[in-house]
């Protein structure tokens, strides 16, 4: 019955829900100043209070347009916090005061001072004590409610508590069972009614429980501690998310009770190494810089670290219009915050359109520039090659002639680990757009040039990462292309950094590497991804529901192992993650000549000869599956 009394309130709309909580308020106020007289004169009708009837109209025709206007009725019950009780507070304590003055100004003769003392505290507890008993009221309702899913959140912090209360006022999806947290101190307390236990206690909450879901409550716990986290939980097969971390609640990217999947970086363990702050800034604050590919996964979040370094303006440069509209959006947001405001203008175009680039670069005279813009997905570029090398050969030979007609300073390309050795047509381009900037450094004509290289980020467009939780997410299968493929793998904003960082440190014709840590078997990954999801690996047909891992075959042009660096000749540097080589060029007459060639086949559409031309001039080029041929008569 209460139950369904409590389904009727909740259907109400939200102007007829106000209107009872006047209609409560208008009934409680003159019930709490007939107890403020009771309590004081321990009579229930004393004669003072049958002078003073008029108080009683007077606390409610004052009371319920002080509430409104201190907005206690725009407030949602189930979801009222202290706030609430501050507004409550507030408004009876002037209510008070207005009895207070209303016998003053009356001149009411032996009226006992101390009633407007009681009635202001009988109504705090009335108009306050009632809200948040229909607050207490719905939340246990919710919370046994049939439909919602026993969890455990493991963190007893201030976090967990904030989370806590936001499961207990969304709507009774979850129902908290029980905290769990490596604290002696809270094991065995209790918060909000939810006992703490110690992770040694969590096998016994599932089964007694049958809990299949655990949410991580720690946003301030480091990587490698997060992987210890995730290590204790994998073998029990339970639905892991996790509240977002810190560094995204104080950035107001999003809130503590907003769940996420959990971030495979956390899988990985690695703690980034905190940044230099004068290697990010010496080349972006007070300069103008441009980012090519601005819209992709390395350049978005390349302008987010450049934007909070106050450069005197910021140049997108995208050739997707969606993509440049979002990522204009978003540095415009963040530009306004900042002061003084840096300059963001999106630039429609390609890299290899020569006069485009040239008209940008002498227009914003820009003096850092980030080349990301670059086709990297390998099997898509691996068919179609002349597409791949007019974007990542001939594009970034155009933009580094033009940022050196420019005089601009600086020039940082980004590389992958794709280009050394390379068996596929991606990580060749890019090999050769090396090149192509290492010649230019050789002659010393102002710009410094350099190239930064490393492995997978996670999370970005065409990472295995988003493709197994959708996987999982589809009841399977997770497709692997083979079972000893390895990768190296970094988080975005970890790579944006660094990446800033190795090319301040540039001199000319440098190749930085970032320490990518060590590789990660992706069978693993994904074995580790779908028991944290809460499902099991099915091997063998067992079990029925379980999620089952097939492999596919590599891919053409993929190998099962990457690697970052060329030869053996490679330093340290001032940075801990980063590490520079010097690594061998083709001369520069042959260099020309292939470009003239690869020209040639970009006009023919021959791939037999931009194939061949790349594989003349890139060392190690051993391409898995020859290209097929697109030649086109013109």
């Amino acid at each position: 019955m209460l139950n369904r009394g409590l389904e009727r309130l909740l259907r109400l709309p939200r102007g007829k829900k106000r209107w009872l909580m006047i209609a409560a308020d208008a009934v409680m106020l003159p019930l709490a100043l007939w107890s403020g007289f009771a309590i004081r004169l321990a009579e229930p009708f004393p004669p003072i209070m049958q002078q003073t009837w008029w108080l009683f109209p007077l606390v409610v025709i004052v009371g319920i347009p002080l509430f409104a206007r201190l907005g206690l009725y725009r407030a949602v019950v189930r979801f009222m916090g202290s706030r609430t009780i501050w507004t409550v507070g507030s408004g009876v304590v002037i209510l008070a005061m207005t009895v207070w003055a209303a016998v003053a100004i009356a001149q009411v003769e032996s009226f006992p001072r101390s009633v407007p003392i009681n009635f202001a505290i009988v109504a705090f507890l009335y108009v306050g004590g009632s809200r948040f008993l229909v607050r207490a009221w719905y939340r246990s309702v919710m919370a046994a409610a049939p439909g919602a899913e026993a969890v455990v959140v493991y963190g007893a912090g201030e976090a967990g508590v904030q989370l806590l209360s936001a499961l207990k006022g969304g709507g009774g999806m979850f129902r908290v069972v029980a905290f769990v947290d490596e604290d002696r101190a809270l094991q065995g307390s209790s918060i909000d009614g939810v006992p703490v236990y110690s992770p040694r206690r969590l096998q016994r909450l599932i089964d007694q429980w049958h809990v299949r879901r655990v949410l991580l409550a720690v946003p301030t716990a480091t990587r490698q501690e997060r992987r210890r986290i995730l290590e204790q939980l994998e073998p029990f097969s339970l639905y892991v998310q996790s509240v977002p971390s810190m560094e995204a609640v104080v950035s107001g990217q999003a809130s503590l009770e907003q769940l996420e999947d959990i971030d495979v970086a956390d899988l990985l363990g690695r703690d980034p190494v905190p940044p230099d702050p004068e290697l990010l800034a010496c080349s972006i604050r007070g300069r103008v810089v441009m980012v090519t590919g601005a819209g992709g996964s390395i350049g978005s979040e390349l302008c987010r670290r450049i934007i909070r370094l106050q450069p005197a303006a910021l140049i997108l440069y995208e050739r997707n219009e969606f993509a440049l509209y979002s990522i204009e959006r978003e540095m415009q947001d963040y530009s306004l915050q900042l002061d003084p405001s840096p300059a963001v203008h999106a630039v429609l175009g390609s890299v290899a359109n020569p006069r485009r680039v040239r008209s940008v670069l002498a227009e914003h005279g820009v003096q850092t520039l980030y080349h990301a813009a670059a086709y990297k997905h390998v099997p898509i570029v691996e068919a179609n090659l002349i597409e791949g090398v007019r974007n990542n050969v001939v594009g970034t030979a155009v933009m580094a002639e033009a940022a050196q007609a420019a005089g601009v300073e600086r020039f940082i390309l980004i590389s992958t680990d794709k280009a050394v050795r390379p068996t596929n047509v991606m990580g060749a381009t890019k090999r050769l757009a090396e090149m192509v900037l290492q010649d230019r450094a050789r002659e010393g004509r102002g710009t410094v040039f350099s190239m930064v290289r490393f492995g997978n980020v996670l999370g970005s467009s065409g990472s295995v990462v988003p493709l197994f939780h959708q996987q999982i997410r589809d009841g399977g299968p997770v497709t692997v292309t083979h079972p000893e493929i390895t990768r190296y793998f970094m988080s975005i904003p970890e790579a944006a950094e660094l990446v800033i960082q190795a090319g301040a440190m540039a001199q000319g014709g440098e190749v930085y590497v970032l320490d990518m840590g060590e590789p990660v078997r992706i069978v693993d990954l994904a074995r580790r991804m779908i028991r944290l999801h809460g499902r099991q690996v099915k091997e063998d047909g067992y079990p029925e529901d379980g999620i089952e891992i097939v492999f596919t075959g590599l891919r053409p042009g993929e190998k099962l192992y990457e690697e970052l660096l060329i030869g053996d000749n490679v330093e340290p540097t001032a940075h801990v993650k980063i590490m520079r080589a010097r690594e061998e060029c083709a001369a520069s007459s042959d260099l020309r000549a292939a470009m003239k060639r690869l020209d040639r086949a970009d006009r023919e559409m021959d791939t037999e000869i931009a194939c061949q031309t790349i594989r003349d001039v890139v060392h190690g080029y051993a391409p898995a599956n020859h290209p097929p041929q697109e030649r086109f008569a013109e």
